[in-house]
């Protein structure tokens, strides 16, 4: 990869219900991040957006709807559905294709207005042989961590101590949606909601509009004095069943390992400063430490009580707060992305990690038990 891309301002809305139209929520990142580059809408050279159609975005043809408050009236552009991080990938590749110097990539979910997760996950499912079953996301998660824990002697205790890092993390955090300080007590006694999951162990349903520009090399020099380079990035998907699937050594570690082959890192644990992970329940975060190589499989747990990855520990992930904050479905991945561009810019607030941060992982996951995974490395 010769030509080079940079992040070089973020926008984004809080997770928690607001009475705006989404349209104007939209508008707002959009206008935002633009200002803070000091561009024109019409410098905009081509934007990618990451929505979801009836499911997620409540609407038909999603982007026939935002696209001029998404501004991109009369501009060449793509849509992209599922994980969002695909969306910033297709941002990369247009600009180095050399047809565009900068791309504005959004990611729309207004949550307050969407049917429940449970709701819209059962739809994913194959009509003929798991509808009927009831099948769902949530319904998914609990058979794997189910299989999790009997695998490897995980504890519910120690599953929901991630919840309690990252639940008690996101109280820095102004855009999360669950702000609320708890303990594993509080975790443990949390309603159950699918047998072992609980309700605090879920994320929730929130909004999430986000917007960030992308320029290439010279450009983004001239537009910032922090540009957050793109190093790396993989993606993998899994087979469409569950039964053919092994739930426990998915497709995660395919698309980290492509990400840390083209970003250069041979050892995670030490070449990466920040991880903000998509978990959408809590112990997957224990195995996507594993699917990452920051720890062997079946040790996700002792990395987590080692206090490795703590808010002030060697590796933190999601000092935001995670997923389970706030879980904007289809735009989470562009969250996670964005607070890692936070934390190597300097400019995350009070969440903000008292350390240098060169380089960071972003990841983004979609479908039942993770069928789907994206990895993006970043650094400065």
């Amino acid at each position: 990869m010769n030509k080079k891309v940079a992040i070089v301002e973020v926008a984004m809305t809080c997770g928690a219900e607001s009475p705006e139209n989404y349209l104007t929520q939209v508008y707002s990142v959009c206008r935002e991040v633009i200002e803070k580059a000091g561009l024109k809408r019409n410098q905009v050279g081509t934007v990618v957006s990451a929505s979801s159609d009836v499911f997620h975005g409540g609407i038909s043809c999603a982007n026939a709807y935002y696209w001029d408050s998404g501004a991109a009236f009369l501009k060449n552009g793509s849509r992209q559905d599922a994980e969002s991080l695909f969306a910033f990938h297709y941002g990369v590749m247009r600009i180095l294709s050399g047809h565009y110097n900068t791309a504005l990539v959004l990611g729309v979910c207004k949550g307050s207005e969407n049917p429940e997760n449970d709701t819209i996950t059962h739809f994913f499912t194959d009509p003929f042989y798991q509808r009927q079953l009831g099948l769902n996301e949530t319904y998914a998660a609990a058979l794997q961590m189910r299989a999790y824990m009997d695998a490897h002697g995980v504890t519910e205790e120690q599953c929901a101590k991630v919840a309690a890092k990252n639940l008690n993390n996101g109280l820095s955090n102004p855009y999360a949606h669950r702000r609320k300080k708890v303990s594993v007590e509080d975790v443990m006694n949390s309603d159950p909601v699918m047998d072992p999951l609980k309700e605090m162990e879920c994320a929730p349903k929130s909004e999430g509009m986000i917007a960030l520009l992308l320029a290439e090399e010279d450009t983004a020099k001239k537009l910032t004095s922090k540009p957050v380079w793109f190093k790396g990035y993989g993606s993998a998907m899994d087979t469409f069943y569950l039964g053919d699937r092994d739930l426990l050594n998915g497709t995660l570690e395919k698309a980290a390992k492509a990400a840390y082959k083209m970003a250069g890192i041979s050892d995670p644990r030490k070449d990466l400063d920040v991880v903000e992970l998509c978990e959408p329940y809590a112990f997957q975060e224990l195995l996507w430490y594993e699917g990452l190589g920051l720890c062997g499989r079946g040790e996700g747990a002792r990395l987590l009580e080692s206090g490795y990855t703590d808010f002030n520990g060697p590796l933190p992930v999601n000092p935001s707060g995670g997923v389970l904050s706030m879980n904007p479905y289809v735009s989470r991945g562009l969250y996670r992305l964005a607070e890692v561009v936070l934390q190597i810019k300097g400019a995350a607030g009070e969440r903000q990690l008292d350390k240098k941060v060169n380089t960071g992982l972003a990841h983004g996951t979609h479908g039942f038990a993770g069928q789907c995974h994206a990895v993006a490395i970043l650094g400065n």
